[in-house]
């Protein structure tokens, strides 16, 4: 892969954790796919972040070549972009390290997507033992919020840090992020300027976010408040981008709407909002001419149309992954491709930085 040195690094990164669906297409990697052409990118599989939470280990590794594959399969070209696993580069965790000592608690305490976690169910204590013990959701966040150390791990907690590390240790220029990671960006800002004060000097450069304009949330198809999630338990939250075409129909059929006899694009009616909005993702009109056009239509013409659009656009993905799950080694060989290409970066990073603090 050649680098034209006045491109701009964006940097960026899923966790291999489980099947990714539309949510993930529509706010990342399609997005991966058109910076490509035009900016210096490097994409992770985040496999060090998604141990936070309890994986089994067979599982999370046919989950990271299933990733790529399905990156690949999407029309990531490794000609022209660094795709790799994160825990195959350690410099990540050294950086991590280092950055973890310049980061003050309370930093860390203002973090909401830890609490989110919990909350949401993602992450139980292990100190459990019985059903007397069990914490209703009131009292264990009012846990973290009175004592985080007894909750959660020290992984999750710090997990901010590490997401500094990986966008400082490539010293990218923007970081393309949904509403939910501005909080984590804006420490990693605070991270860097805090280093380059304690040591005098502005190593460091302050990443930038990279809003994709034009795309909405994705949220689950169940619930229009909630954000379409791998970690749903139920798999009709979400359209899956490996789910076949009976698949895929099947559940935007099931997506739940209202009672409301008109279709209209309004944000008080979360869940056509959001088939809506999947659907002008995939045709180019507006959700709002999309809405005229269906006015008076009924669901179950829109959902119809909806599900024709969404299995066609999918197909091609579809064969593309078919071809390259068939060609493991392949897959491995763009992955070790990557994991060079990342670690020359990395490793540079890491003596500069090591040298400035006296390590």
């Amino acid at each position: 892969m050649t680098t034209d040195l006045k491109m701009k690094t964006v940097f960026s990164g899923i966790q291999p954790t489980g099947n990714l669906h539309l949510g993930n297409y529509l706010g990342a990697i399609r997005n991966w796919i058109d910076l490509q052409e035009t900016h210096h990118c490097i994409f992770g599989i985040m496999n060090l972040h998604a141990i936070t939470l309890p994986q089994d280990p067979k599982v999370l590794r046919q989950n990271i070549l299933d990733a790529a594959a399905i990156y690949l399969a999407c029309g990531l070209d490794p000609a022209k972009t660094t795709l790799f696993v994160q825990g195959e580069v350690a410099e990540h965790a050294e950086l991590a390290w280092v950055l973890g000592t310049l980061t003050p608690m309370g930093w860390l305490n203002r973090m909401t997507q830890f609490k989110d976690k919990v909350k949401e169910a993602k992450y139980r204590p292990v100190a459990i033992k019985n059903d007397e013990e069990r914490n209703t959701t009131e009292q264990l966040i009012d846990k973290i919020n009175n004592n985080i150390s007894e909750a959660g791990n020290l992984g999750l907690y710090s997990y901010p840090v590490l997401m500094a590390a990986d966008i400082l240790l490539y010293k990218a220029d923007l970081v393309p992020v949904g509403e939910d990671q501005k909080q984590h960006l804006e420490l990693t800002r605070d991270i860097a300027g805090a280093f380059n004060r304690r040591f005098a000097c502005e190593y460091f450069k302050l990443p930038d976010p990279m809003i994709v304009s034009g795309v909405k949330r994705i949220m689950s198809l169940q619930n229009g408040t909630r954000k379409m999630s791998k970690s749903d338990e139920s798999d009709l939250s979400r359209i899956n981008l490996t789910d076949s075409a009976e698949e895929i129909v099947k559940k935007v059929k099931k997506a739940k709407t209202d009672s409301l006899p008109i279709i209209t694009f309004d944000e008080a009616r979360p869940e056509i909002f959001n088939l809506l909005n999947i659907f002008s993702a995939f045709t180019g009109k507006t959700p709002e001419s999309l809405a005229k056009e269906y006015e008076t239509s009924g669901n179950g013409k829109f959902k119809t149309d909806l599900a024709e659009v969404l299995v066609e656009k999918l197909k091609p993905i579809q064969e593309n992954l078919t071809r390259f799950k068939q060609d493991p080694a392949y897959v491995r060989w763009v992955l070790d491709e990557g994991k060079n290409q990342a670690h020359k970066i990395a490793q540079k990073t890491k003596k500069e930085v090591f040298e400035i603090v006296g390590l």
